[in-house]
């Protein structure tokens, strides 16, 4: 019993603490009573908060009721708007197509009109882009583009001023073509640098600065061309720039507003320097073979020139004088003149023989090269034709310029090799006949000595 008085108020002071809180469990009870007093005192706050708990859940129930009844409410209202506004939309739309029809109506031929106003504005906008007037009158084009914005919508109408400026711009754009005008404009260099400079344009086609330097118009800016064409062209340029009036020659190119195909294809072809320098390493050496030739041909033409004037001096002396092949082919039958005529005529056609090669120097050279130039040039072709047709495999021929450039280059050794063949030949040609005039004139010479003495010796 004892034992049992000691282990009931343990348990009952157990339960107690745990169901009376933290704040109970620091107490502690002396007697069973104190005990008693303890777990009634926790019975009665839990209770209190049982109550406070039950009256917080009913008044959430209470107000998500509210809630949801306000949310049906507003529901039911939505669906009645969104059915007064669908009845609104249907009467607005029964509305407009019945404004439509009685604006189509009272436009009329009006419509017809404006459609062709409307495309007109768009063409002239489009040509206001790209045309070099536009240079000196910028901002055209919006002008164009607002009248075109309102033209699109059927709730305005365009204004007779409106409409009359359409015709003035139309008109000043066809009397600039015909025009030269001298205007301040900024102008961007080659390297990009931005400044204000005096330009002349020359009507549609073309602009150029007081330099002579032509420029192209793109998005409206005016720029240096990176290449400028031949120098005549600029020198006109630059002439008709500085001139106050009267007739003077210009180049002008009308295939474009923005400087044309014509004037681009000018820029692009390459300078005489510039498709030697396309032939490559074979080029280089066809041409100097060719200025071997050359100058090799023009040494033995001087000579030769230097060797005949000294034959017919020699031709009108009675002395032999060896400083020309035919005084030293005389000077044989003056050295010997009891000689035999077979052995005397022997002795002058050796020295004949000894002179034509002296004459002839030079010219088995010129005939090699005359031959092997163009044989150079096809080597160069053949070889810049296997470099093209290895890019075309490797890249494609998607670009047919490109591959026409590749060509174009591989053929410049060819043309470089028969610029060096013809020329040689015809050299070849006079050298030859120099040398050969001179030989006809040492064999003629020697024969009539041989039959001066035959005659003489048969007396």
């Amino acid at each position: 019993m004892k034992a049992l008085n000691k282990i009931f108020p343990a348990l009952v002071l157990g339960g107690a603490l745990a169901i009376s809180g933290a704040a109970n469990a620091q107490e502690e009870a002396a007697t069973l009573d104190e005990l008693l007093g303890l777990v009634k005192q926790g019975q009665a706050t839990e209770a209190r908060e049982n109550a406070a708990r039950e009256r917080e859940f009913a008044a959430a129930k209470a107000d998500q009721a509210r809630l949801l009844r306000e949310a049906e409410a507003e529901r039911t209202r939505q669906e009645e708007e969104s059915t007064r506004l669908e009845n609104q939309f249907e009467e607005n739309e029964l509305l407009v197509a019945a404004k439509q029809d009685q604006l189509r109506e009272r436009l009329g031929s009006l419509t017809e009109l404006f459609g062709h106003l409307t495309a007109a504005s768009g063409d002239l906008a489009s040509t206001f882009e790209v045309s070099l007037v536009s240079a000196q009158y910028p901002d055209r084009g919006e002008f164009l583009r607002e009248l075109i914005n309102k033209m699109s919508n059927s709730d305005k109408l365009p204004r007779i001023e409106e409409i009359e400026r359409v015709w003035y711009e139309l008109l000043r754009e066809i009397t600039e073509t015909g025009n030269v005008a001298e205007f301040t404009a900024e102008v961007a260099s080659a390297a990009g640098e931005r400044s204000e400079r005096e330009v002349v344009r020359v009507g549609a086609f073309n602009v150029i600065d007081m330099e002579g330097n032509y420029l192209a118009y793109n998005n409206d800016t005016l720029s240096v061309l990176p290449r400028q064409p031949a120098g005549r062209y600029t020198s006109w340029a630059e002439t008709l720039a500085h001139a106050d009036s009267g007739m003077h020659t210009f180049g002008i190119d009308p295939t474009g507003p923005t400087g044309g195909s014509f004037l681009a294809a000018i820029i692009d072809s390459p300078t005489l320097e510039e498709r030697w320098h396309q032939g490559g390493y074979v080029g280089y050496a066809i041409t100097a073979v060719g200025v071997f030739a050359f100058i090799l041909a023009i040494f033995r033409l001087i000579v030769l020139s230097v060797v005949g004037a000294k034959v017919s001096s020699q031709l009108k002396s009675k002395t032999a004088n060896s400083n020309n092949p035919l005084g030293r082919v005389l000077k044989v039958h003056e050295d010997n003149p009891g000689m035999d005529p077979e052995t005397l005529e022997l002795k002058m056609a050796e020295g004949v023989m000894r002179e034509t090669p002296r004459l002839e120097s030079g010219l088995t050279l010129l005939k090699i090269i005359a031959a092997v130039a163009p044989l150079m040039g096809l080597l160069g072709t053949v070889t810049g034709m296997i470099i093209t047709f290895q890019a075309i495999t490797i890249f494609g021929a998607g670009d047919p310029k490109a591959m026409a450039g590749g060509i174009s280059s591989a053929l410049v050794t060819t043309v470089l090799g028969l610029l060096v063949a013809i020329p040689t030949v015809l050299l070849h040609t006079i050298v030859n006949g120099r040398a050969q005039r001179i030989i006809h004139v040492l064999n003629e010479q020697a024969t009539g000595i041989v039959a001066e003495h035959s005659e003489a010796n048969a007396k």
